[in-house]
């Protein structure tokens, strides 16, 4: 299974990022979602901070490019297989250091792909 760490991750249902980790469970995905503020999101709860988390797969990103400085090297740090820049994400800089780790990177929309079939 394709473990996902989705940053950004909300309690408010109109928020992307909490459709995200619901689909992501629906399809049968580990959904890890990691936040600014603790609560939980079908269950599970939102994860702070920059918590050590192994084997992952997917990084889904759902904050923007000035926030995302500050999770370089945590990014980095989790050796995920890829990161799917999800709209309002892209990030040039972002792009290029996790390519040059061998990080598969995808500008695209998650929850489409899910919805396609093509996660």
């Amino acid at each position: 299974m394709k473990k996902t760490l989705v940053i950004g991750a909300s309690t408010n249902p109109l928020r992307f990022s909490n459709k995200m980790v619901k689909s992501l469970i629906k399809h049968g995905f580990e959904a890890i979602p990691l936040g600014l503020k603790t609560g939980e999101i079908a269950g599970i709860e939102i994860l702070t901070g920059k918590p050590k988390i192994e084997n992952l797969h997917t990084i889904s990103l759902y904050i923007g490019p000035a926030r995302q400085i500050e999770y370089y090297d945590y990014f980095l740090s989790l050796n995920p297989k890829r990161i799917i820049f999800n709209p309002g994400t892209y990030n040039y800089e972002l792009i290029e250091m996790a390519e040059n780790n061998n990080i598969e990177c995808e500008v695209s929309c998650a929850l489409i792909m899910l919805s396609n079939g093509n996660y």
